[in-house]
């Protein structure tokens, strides 16, 4: 995946049920429960493309958040650091598919960090 594209959003919900229909009949999506993380549900809108709707503040942040793929995690959090933006979620791993981090933007919008497994 090119560094920079969006790759990934979540849908905070507190009713996960009433979600999934909402965008199952606007958008068409199905989804999946992710092993390993309840109340986690995927989708996809293309390949390498798509988001997961999770339980607000619990799987899924508390507003939504795109996620954009980057070549190195610790070197995109430093540059975020760097250029006025905070940490709100230290970086994770996701065993088989790669690290995330989230970072607030200077405005104070959460934007989250992708490295794929491929790129380490």
């Amino acid at each position: 995946m090119a560094k920079g594209t969006i790759t990934h959003v979540e849908f905070p919900a507190d009713d996960i049920d009433a979600a999934k229909r909402f965008y199952g009949a606007v958008a068409g999506w199905e989804f999946d429960e992710m092993e390993g993380f309840p109340d986690y549900h995927m989708f996809r809108t293309e390949e390498g493309h798509g988001g997961a709707i999770g339980k607000r503040d619990v799987t899924a942040p508390h507003t939504v958040r795109l996620y954009v793929t980057v070549e190195r995690l610790e070197e995109a959090i430093a540059a975020a650091e760097a250029n006025g933006g905070t940490v709100c979620q230290a970086a994770s791993d996701i065993p088989g598919m790669g690290r995330y981090a989230a970072v607030h933007d200077p405005e104070g919008n959460e934007v989250g960090l992708w490295e794929d497994q491929a790129t380490n």
